[in-house]
């Protein structure tokens, strides 16, 4: 027999178990205990013994326990494992107390057999909260149920707050959901309710096992009260979804809330499971309407999580409201339908486009002079000096760019901090791309750089392709790169948002896929960002301008844009522009800033939110990179409505937020305003000239009769023109000396400009401008094919994953 069961007379070892130390409170100081065995020695062995040590005792045999604790719910339960026949009973006892409620919450200890660790480990994994060798002391097992008393076990799902993360548990803040949605609707002022995902859960759990759902959940939360957000409760699912209540506040706040949340979350670097990593929280949330029905609370809880699922897709910590289509859309693959009026105009945009450009541009504004001519005023003379001053304007900007860009920022001699591990990401679209990613892969692991540099290719395809398979075997010989695969992406951003947390390097060189970077690119980058910088915008050259008329219209139209317009305007107005590819990023700032796939110019985009954090843009155009440019006309149109479009959808979000911003300068605020505002007014207020020309013609009699040598308008003529012969005359000299060799690229250009490319791109941006009122958002690939000398004979270039944004 054990000591347990032989020593009942060792009086001079009792342990009164009621007695304590502790602050906790004291357990009954008869501690009432239900002996539970099979009638016999054994049993009687162990009354004895839990009698001298202080307790009362009763008893019950297996499969009477629960008539027993409903009788009179004892403070402990002592059960014996063997039964009278030698077979473990244990388990059954362990079931059988559970199995009622009053059961849940009880100390359970269970007397084992001597050196049997698999039956002591199986009997704790069943529930129970202790186990007692028969060979231990009569004191170590009085001291073990006054340790049970004094800290009662509870089922973790029975708790107000999970023990290991703080966190209401599913259970309870479920309880607390509904609470709130009872509430009379006159007690009742708004309320949110949100869920938050983690796009790299299922990875981390895959690496370091299920422990990460909690620790997950438990560093946001951590976030959410440094924070001191509008939150009321926290509380998280054994999914690892953090669940977030917000009653009593408004929509807007509530969303300004948890965007705030969501950028500290992302731009905090967390220790998961003994590991550095950076989380992405996908909100997704949805209003509190008061609900008295069964399972509005639950419905409430779907809702939201469908909303993040919404949030999930695009990864740009934006927070998501829930809308019923979204129901639907939880369904991989799902894709939602665009219906209704709206949709069938975008559909049309093509064949309305030019007839409503003439009609809002020539029509209406011709209709307008001649009815006010009529009523006595005359409009159109005064439009006239509005458009005359506006060309001006327009010209004069152009000039102060070029003699600024003269005067650039130069690239400091040498980093002021040794060189950090830095990281690459290519944002690729592979069907797109299949001819081209190949040679630009083997381009990037010719860089030269002095630390660690990975090189992380974040892409989607629709389907397997053979490309990554050579792909694969290029990363098995050189580890340096990573291939990402992005799942469901269907943009550039989502690529990009997908590789940034995946990314180890201090700072990240966003490329597109058509992109090959000088050796000494990287070094340069860091040049600049550890002289204080947050970003640096390097050069983007054109190196397939032997392809076509247009690739080496567009070759010396980079160069006007890199090499002049860009330095000059960051040395003007105090700020630079992000320009989509060939851009260096702190790594910090990117993973809270992000890009927002809904914006056709995410560049542009994350550019501004950038700047309203106080970030710093340089522009360098020694920091140079090589790519595709179209050689067609219509691909061109397609990629300069985007741009267009883009920078519209910027405008329009960001413009009036900017100029109220505390964070801008007046010269910065007037850089925005050009950027921002004159850039959307020029294109119609150019084609003004036409409806002014007509209601002259009008009065005159017809255009024969009209006077044009008027020397105000022929001098603003000439110097709108010169504007142009300056511009192409500093890109030549500013060029990069591959580019500059072809002087005649320069005079084609000047005079393809003046006739033709200017008003091409003028229509493009009118055109752009009616897309976005029809709602035609549509993104075009746009194909590029290879120059003669480079070894694939024709690709394609920017798809989801490439070309840039907003170049301009």
């Amino acid at each position: 027999m054990s000591d347990v069961l032989r020593r009942p007379d060792a009086r001079q070892q009792v342990l009164i178990p009621h007695q304590s130390t502790t602050s906790d409170p004291a357990p009954p100081s008869h501690p009432h205990v239900l002996a539970v065995g099979a009638p016999g020695p054994g049993r009687e062995q162990l009354t004895r013994t839990l009698r001298l040590t202080g307790h009362e005792v009763t008893h019950a045999v297996p499969g009477d326990v629960q008539r027993r604790v409903r009788q009179a719910t004892p403070d402990a339960i002592v059960a014996l494992d063997d039964g009278p026949d030698g077979r473990r009973q244990g388990t059954d006892v362990i079931a059988e107390v559970r199995a009622e409620p009053a059961g849940r919450a009880l100390p359970l200890l269970m007397v084992t057999a001597p050196e049997a660790p698999a039956a002591v480990a199986e009997l704790l994994r069943h529930g129970a909260d202790d186990c007692v060798p028969e060979a231990s002391d009569p004191v170590e097992l009085s001291a073990r149920i006054a340790a049970k008393l004094h800290r009662v076990p509870v089922p973790v799902d029975q708790l107000l707050l999970d023990p290991r993360t703080g966190l209401y548990s599913a259970p309870h803040f479920m309880a607390e959901l509904d609470r709130e949605l009872q509430r009379p609707a006159a007690a009742r002022r708004g309320g949110v309710l949100a869920v938050v995902r983690v796009a790299e859960t299922a990875a981390l759990e895959t690496r370091l096992g299920p422990r990460v759902r909690r620790e997950v959940a438990e560093r946001l939360a951590q976030v959410a009260e440094r924070l001191g957000s509008v939150c009321d409760r926290l509380g998280w699912d054994e999914a690892g979804r953090l669940l977030l209540l917000m009653p009593g506040v408004d929509e807007d706040t509530a969303a300004a809330s948890l965007r705030e949340f969501a950028s500290a979350a992302a731009g905090t670097r967390f220790v998961v499971a003994d590991e550095n990593v950076r989380l992405t929280p996908a909100v997704g949330w949805t209003p509190l309407a008061a609900g008295t029905e069964r399972g509005a609370g639950a419905r409430a809880v779907e809702q939201a999580r469908d909303a993040a699922e919404e949030a999930l897709r695009h990864r740009d910590l934006r927070p998501v409201r829930y809308e019923p289509w979204m129901r639907a859309a939880a369904a991989p693959g799902h894709r939602r339908a665009r219906r209704g009026p709206r949709a069938l105009l975008a559909a049309m945009t093509p064949l309305l486009s030019p007839v409503l450009m003439l009609a809002l541009g020539v029509g209406a504004p011709f209709l307008l002079y001649q009815q006010a001519y009529d009523m006595g005023w005359d409009l159109a003379s005064v439009a006239y000096w509005v458009v005359v001053a506006g060309l001006v304007t327009s010209a004069l900007l152009i000039l102060l760019e070029c003699l600024y860009s003269l005067d650039a920022k130069q690239r400091p001699a040498a980093a002021a901090q040794p060189y950090p591990a830095a990281s690459a990401v290519i944002a690729a679209y592979l069907p797109n791309e299949a001819a081209t990613i190949v040679d630009t892969v083997e381009s990037f692991l010719r860089l030269d750089y002095p630390n660690e540099l990975e090189i992380v290719l974040a892409y989607n395809t629709p389907h397997a392709l053979p490309v990554e398979e050579t792909l694969r075997d290029i990363a098995r010989r050189d580890p340096r790169l990573v291939l990402l695969p992005v799942p469901g992406s269907t943009s550039k951003a989502q690529n990009l948002n997908a590789a940034v947390t995946r990314v180890r390097g201090e700072f990240v060189g966003i490329f597109d896929a058509d992109h090959h970077p000088a050796p000494d690119a990287f070094r340069h980058a860091w040049d600049w960002l550890s002289h204080g910088y947050d970003v640096v915008q390097g050069h983007c050259v054109i190196r397939n301008g032997d392809s076509s008329w247009v690739a080496r219209l567009v070759a010396v139209e980079f160069e006007a844009i890199y090499a002049v317009s860009h330095p000059g305007r960051t040395r003007l107005y105090g700020f630079g522009v992000f320009g989509g590819s060939n851009g260096f990023w702190r790594t910090d700032l990117l993973a809270r800033t992000r890009m927002h796939g809904s914006m056709l110019t995410e560049d542009i985009d994350s550019t501004m939110r950038a700047l309203n954090e106080g970030a710093r843009i340089a522009m360098d155009r020694t920091l140079i990179s090589r790519e595709l440019a179209p050689t067609l006309l219509r691909p061109l149109w397609n990629q300069r409505s985007r741009w267009a479009q883009g920078w519209l959808q910027v405008s329009l979000t960001h413009l009036w937020r900017g100029l109220r911003s505390p964070v801008f300068t007046r010269r910065q605020k007037t850089g925005l305003f050009v950027l921002l505002g004159w850039r959307e007014v020029q294109p119609w207020l150019t084609l003004q000239i036409l409806p002014i020309l007509l209601h002259a013609a009008w009065r005159a009699g017809g255009v024969d009769r009209l006077d044009w040598a008027v020397p105000v308008c022929l001098m603003a003529a000439a110097f709108t023109l010169s504007a142009g012969l300056v511009q192409a005359a500093f890109a030549w000299r500013l060029a990069v000396p591959e580019l500059r060799f072809h002087k005649g690229w320069f005079w084609r250009y000047l005079l393809v400009s003046t006739v033709f490319y200017t008003h091409f791109k003028n229509t493009v941006a009118r055109a752009a401008h009616l897309k976005e009122v029809l709602g035609d958002r549509q993104w075009r690939v746009t194909p590029r094919a290879l120059s003669a000398s480079d070894p694939a004979g024709a690709g394609a270039g920017a798809g989801a994953g490439a070309g840039v944004g907003g170049r301009s």
